[in-house]
């Protein structure tokens, strides 16, 4: 008889070894799930528990079937590494250009930064409110669009 610690937290037993198998059988109980034996005080993962160790195993490959292998996940394209500085930068300093000068467009950022300047503040807030919808812009975009548009198509305006 044994006792087990279920998915949920909770002690379920005494049960036999054969229901035991059974919620192996139906994914209820794994090879790390704790375990106590009647008799002893301590909790042990089934996978220690010999009895139950052919029911844990994982099925075998047959010749017919090959083996799957997966393609590890694409990495981020290190070219985005600037679409979060600029998108934050654009939301926050947008009025100064700043996010046009993150992303290497320093004739735009001087655009910005300038028309701010030359009118005294006058145009700051067209100037932020542009440089608002950019950074919201960069941030939404998906890395791989990010640096379809800005990097490799050089799109400096929205």
């Amino acid at each position: 008889m044994y006792r087990i610690v279920g998915k949920d937290g909770l002690q379920y037993g005494p049960v036999t070894a054969e229901q035991v198998r059974g919620w192996i059988a139906e994914n209820r109980a794994n090879a790390q799930t704790l375990a106590q034996a009647d008799g002893t005080q301590e909790w042990k993962p089934l996978a220690s528990f010999p009895e139950f160790a052919a029911d844990l195993k994982p099925p075998p490959v047959s010749a017919s079937t090959p083996p799957t292998i997966t393609a590890p996940p694409p990495a981020a394209d290190p070219r985005a590494s600037n679409k979060i500085p600029a998108g934050i930068c654009g939301i926050l300093l947008g009025g100064f250009g700043v996010h046009k000068f993150i992303l290497g467009y320093t004739g735009a950022g001087l655009v910005m930064l300038l028309v701010t300047l030359l009118t005294c503040g006058v145009a700051y807030p067209l100037m932020h409110l542009i440089g608002l919808i950019e950074g919201i812009i960069y941030l939404c975009k998906a890395d791989e669009e990010f640096v379809r548009l800005y990097v490799d198509g050089q799109k400096e305006w929205f």
